[in-house]
């Protein structure tokens, strides 16, 4: 699969990771023509199951991205309209796609991510971010309007109702430290840190089945809003969808018949051990 022909960004696979890194000037403004990069790189991957982890990043020292163009929305109606009329927004469509890619995506934030640049970076797996250099922002409520890229209905699913009511009516800077305590990313890191960190993660995830990890992303998405029995049905449904399509039968096999699991040895080593077994496969 070739990842080539983008105007906003540039991808480089390496073994089975692309390091997308955004490089728009002057500021990473997530335009249309971001948009339909983005829609672009998502038909690629949708369809590359070599590729198994996704990390966003961005050339720019200051700015990953930096906001939604205001020509997005300045020739809205100004008459509202009935809910069964309203259709979804090109963003909201596109970071929903990105959000269901089959790979892992992690948003690797070293600058300024605001009103649509924090939410695509919602829109990712897994975000982590440089202390003294990230900065994030919903100011769609100064604007008149309300973030409009699924930023607010992903925050509320990750941190709650009173967090994310704050963060999105406040409509102020917030740090890496601030976001790590809200909830909104995983971790806050060095700024000497991030980068070898994202690294060894990516590499790590890089190691399991495609189809396994796509099964995973599934059923977390899938479990989050609905009954545990229905969540418990979904893990179920999507267990098999993975041992269809992984080794991981033959995987269990060979435990079972090594007596691996069984050894308190390899009960200390098992985060190594796991990678080691990655050789087991189907004949």
């Amino acid at each position: 699969m070739e990842y080539e022909g983008f105007t906003t960004f540039g991808a480089v696979v390496n073994d089975a990771v692309i390091t997308v890194t955004f490089d728009y000037p002057p500021v990473n403004v997530q335009g249309l023509p971001m948009l339909a990069d983005l829609n672009q790189l998502a038909q690629k991957l949708e369809a590359d199951s070599t590729v198994k982890v996704v990390v966003f990043e961005s050339a720019h020292p200051e700015i990953f991205v930096c906001h939604a163009d205001t020509n997005f929305l300045k020739d809205m109606s100004a008459k509202a309209v009935s809910r069964e009329a309203v259709k979804l927004l090109d963003l909201q469509v596109v970071l929903e796609r990105i959000s269901k890619l089959p790979q892992a995506t992690i948003a690797k934030v070293e600058g300024f991510a605001r009103g649509g640049g924090h939410e695509f970076a919602l829109a990712c797996d897994m975000r982590f971010a440089a202390r003294g250099k990230a900065k994030f922002m919903q100011m769609e409520v100064g604007m008149g309007i309300l973030p409009c890229g699924g930023g607010a209905s992903r925050m509320a699913r990750q941190v709650g109702l009173g967090r994310v009511l704050e963060i999105v009516l406040a409509a102020r800077d917030f740090d890496a430290d601030e976001a790590e305590a809200y909830g909104t990313i995983n971790r806050a890191l060095d700024a000497d840190e991030i980068d070898p960190f994202v690294d060894q993660l990516a590499k790590r995830i890089a190691l399991w089945p495609s189809a396994s990890i796509n099964a995973t992303k599934q059923a977390v998405y899938e479990s989050i809003d609905v009954p545990i029995n229905e969540a418990l049905r979904a893990e179920a449904y999507w267990l098999y969808q993975a041992t269809s399509q992984t080794p991981a039968l033959t995987r269990f096999k060979w435990a079972d018949e090594q007596g691996a699991q069984f050894e308190l040895a390899n009960q200390k080593i098992w985060p190594d051990m796991l990678v080691s077994i990655q050789d087991v496969n189907d004949d």
